[in-house]
């Protein structure tokens, strides 16, 4: 009875951490380490110490259950292409109408440029290129703008259609990144499109690493290498 509750405790917290499930399902996972690094996880959820040994054969067990990475988002990523816009700027507003109005103006007024508005729920934040960015500035108050960069990239990943009904994609860009250090500034989701705004040192490692991730899933299902920017 404790070892079934064991695993099944086990096998929760492998599927709730995205991170730990997928270095079980990519075995680079060090199994001993890791059950020392959730015994304390373990023992605060069942209320009594638990043996390390019961906690590796757990985890053992949940990596054994785990899907292997097929299916249609293997697909999906396999089928993605990405591109970099480089030299763009960030300013994140209060949101109020009138920001809100000022925006979408400004968003026909350069209909060329690159541009795009995220609404949340008490901020405003433009993502636009930089060479427009003397021209839209002006346009706000100084006290109504809470965060202003420059000098960020974008990488825009085009993937098929049916990403839009398709769990677990964008989830595997962001892992892929995470497990790279690299840190998000913003990302915006255009229904085949996925936008991810970093600065730009770190554009072309993010490149790397998430065309190595489409090269890991295109040879899954058996299609040829694809160039990399060079």
């Amino acid at each position: 009875m404790v070892k079934q509750s064991l695993t099944k405790i086990v096998q929760e917290i492998v599927e709730d951490d995205v991170l730990i499930k997928d270095a079980l399902e990519r075995d680079y996972a060090n199994v001993s380490a890791l059950a020392r690094l959730l015994k304390l996880k373990v023992e605060g959820i069942t209320g009594e110490r638990v043996n390390l040994s019961g906690i590796i054969t757990a985890l053992r067990r949940a990596k054994a259950k785990l899907k292997p990475l097929m299916g249609k988002h293997v697909d999906v990523i396999a089928n993605s292409v990405i591109t970099i816009r480089t030299s763009l700027a960030k300013i994140s507003l209060e949101k109020t109408r009138k920001n809100l109005e000022r925006a979408r103006a400004l968003s026909i007024k350069f209909p060329e440029a690159f541009f795009q508005v995220l609404e949340g729920i008490e901020t405003l934040t433009l993502i636009v290129d930089q060479r427009i960015h003397g021209g839209v500035r002006p346009k706000f108050r100084g006290d109504e703008i809470i965060d202003e960069k420059l000098d960020l990239a974008a990488i825009i990943i085009q993937s098929p259609k049916e990403i839009v009904e398709t769990p677990g994609c964008i989830a595997e860009f962001y892992g892929a990144l995470a497990r790279k250090g690299i840190n998000i500034e913003e990302t915006i989701s255009c229904s085949t499109e996925t936008i991810i705004v970093l600065e730009t040192r770190d554009s072309l490692r993010a490149y790397d690493t998430l065309m190595s991730l489409i090269e890991e899933f295109r040879g899954k299902i058996g299609a040829p290498k694809i160039s990399k920017l060079t």
